[in-house]
């Protein structure tokens, strides 16, 4: 793992040793390691998230991509466009555990668009189980 030395104003470290002192995290490093990823994951799509119990964490944070209104991007195009993109180039390469991750990331279980990109991603599963018989 690199280490990096970054400087925060002392009200964002005060606040981020409140979280910590709080339990939310368990250090100062999973918090900035959870944060540099949650904004990978919101600026590029295709990020394949390493921190450890990401999931978890933004669970227990109670974040929820669904809530968030849809990105327009310089294409103009929503997130969901995007995500279909990219759950379609996973697809097409037979990166189905890289699909779900992205899909599970991003999008509630149980929220229409999450059923959709399911779909699709069944859809090229089926694909490849066909040409393989």
């Amino acid at each position: 793992m690199a280490k990096d030395t970054v400087r925060y104003p002392d009200d964002v470290v005060e606040e981020i040793d409140g979280l910590v002192e709080d339990g939310m995290f368990e250090s100062k490093s999973e918090f900035y390691r959870f944060s540099a990823e949650y904004v990978l994951t919101l600026v590029n799509p295709d990020h394949e998230v390493e921190t450890f119990n990401f999931d978890e964490i933004k669970s227990e944070l109670n974040i929820s991509d669904s809530e968030r209104p849809p990105m327009a991007n310089t294409d103009g195009g929503t997130f969901f466009l995007e995500s279909v993109i990219a759950v379609r180039k996973q697809g097409l390469r037979g990166n189905y555990e890289a699909a779900e991750r992205f899909i599970d990331t991003h999008y509630d279980q149980t929220d229409q668009e999450c059923l959709i990109l399911e779909e699709l991603l069944g859809t090229y599963r089926r694909e490849a189980d066909a040409n393989s018989a």
